[in-house]
């Protein structure tokens, strides 16, 4: 994974209706106030929103910055484009990867973030407590900055989750190949059990099946590698047919649920939880999202999306962080809480309390997340969601919806390439 590219002023503008974004690089620069305006992506009574509420209550003791929260939700980042370039934009946000990238790295919108990388938290530099291999290869620094621009506090992978009361077998012994995992399931099948929960209207957890595919196959990097390929003539390539054909046997060998391809979410995701099927490959939010319903005496447990012969064991660690707007009026303090949160009573209290990955490999975690974290403690490389790419629009106007074709049986392993391939030559004559 290399450094994010900045994208032509053409390709800005049709990702975010925004002026060029040099007309930002000059914002930021006066002395902060005695407050911050922070945008939340949770929601007021989550978890998370929990643990982050009560980092923020310390903070303001401690520096006595005044900080202005809005609890936006999900859907922080799309309200947080309309303001990139006016006086009202928040100081602070966070979001993952996936929705931060092209909305402010890929456009120049995004302040690096040098003080909190050079805070020291618990005794310890704030960039030492990132785990430098999920770092590797400068995957959140702009070409041209020497800091990153976003600081992540937690990290959310995924799994092939399992209820291990109902399947201890899977426990002591999950399937490591991809042939053992089709083996596997063809036993489920003929016991009469569903293998494969999945809900076909989400078409990111479609996407999973790809991408996660893709890098068994040629390693990480390797699907982003192709996207950025302006002639499409990377999606020739045997890796790129070999993945999907992957994802094709799932289909062909009726492996998902009934009605998977028509349903809406989360009534498949539910279904598994009630044990009307077997597995769901997932991200480590399942856990917390479907402990509401969950059958009785439900153990989660979970195994790593199965190895292809010769393949990577590369594990998706997407980061979950804080991202400082180039405009922000108050980038000091916005850095100084986002440096303030990688304490390790608050990471603790994300593993614990929130059940969910903290960044820093010495924080706690929970029962739940435990096989999820000895998975990535176990891996060679990681990868982002979509194999790291952020190309403004790409994913959701090309690339989801080719997959989600493929994996609601509506087009083959073929198909599939040649509409990616098609698409993206026409995806890049329009970006360039």
């Amino acid at each position: 994974m290399a450094k994010i590219r900045k994208l032509s002023a053409v390709a800005l503008i049709s990702a975010v209706a925004l002026s060029a974004a040099g007309c930002a690089s000059g914002a930021g620069g006066s002395a902060d106030s005695t407050e911050l305006t922070y945008w939340s992506m949770w929601k007021e009574g989550e978890a998370q929103q929990k643990v982050v509420a009560a980092a923020i209550a310390d903070f303001e003791k401690e520096t006595g910055i005044d900080v202005k929260v809005q609890w936006q939700g999900r859907d922080n980042i799309k309200k947080v484009v309309p303001t990139l370039n006016t006086n009202k934009v928040p100081d602070l946000v966070d979001g993952s990867f996936a929705k931060l990238a092209p909305v402010l790295a890929e456009t120049g919108q995004a302040k690096p973030l040098v003080e909190a990388y050079d805070a020291e938290v618990d005794g310890e530099k704030v960039s030492t407590l990132v785990p430098e291999a999920y770092l590797k290869g400068d995957v959140l620094t702009v070409e041209g900055e020497d800091a990153p621009w976003m600081l992540p506090y937690s990290l959310t992978s995924d799994a092939i989750w399992f209820n291990a009361a109902r399947h201890p077998e899977l426990a002591d012994s999950p399937p490591r190949t991809w042939e053992d995992f089709l083996a596997v399931m063809d036993e489920m099948k003929a016991e009469g059990e569903t293998p494969l929960a999945i809900d076909g209207d989400v078409a990111g957890y479609n996407a999973y099946w790809f991408t996660s595919a893709m890098v068994r196959v040629a390693g990480p990097g390797s699907l982003k590698e192709i996207a950025a390929d302006e002639t499409g003539e990377a999606w020739d390539s045997d890796e790129a047919i070999e993945a999907a054909e992957l994802v094709e046997q799932l289909v062909d060998g009726d492996y998902f649920i009934d009605g998977y391809n028509a349903s809406k979410w989360p009534a498949q995701q539910q279904a598994w939880a009630g044990d009307d099927a077997a597995l769901l490959f997932n991200g480590t939010w399942i856990p917390t999202e479907t402990g509401p319903y969950a059958a009785d005496g439900m153990e989660y447990s979970s195994f790593p999306f199965p190895l292809v012969d010769g393949g990577s064991n590369a594990e998706r660690a997407d980061f979950v962080g804080f991202a400082v707007p180039a405009r922000a009026h108050n980038a000091g303090n916005a850095q100084q809480l986002a440096s303030f949160f990688l304490r390790k009573e608050y990471q603790d209290a994300l593993g614990t309390d929130a059940k969910i990955l903290p960044i820093r490999q010495d924080a706690a975690v929970s029962e739940e997340m435990s096989t999820v974290k000895a998975a990535l403690d176990a891996a060679d490389g990681y990868f982002l969601q979509n194999d790291g790419i952020s190309f403004p629009g790409y994913t959701e106007k090309l690339l989801w919806p080719a997959i989600n074709d493929l994996v609601l049986g509506k087009t083959g392993a073929g198909e599939f390439v040649k509409t990616m391939k098609n698409g993206q030559i026409d995806y890049w004559k329009q970006n360039s």
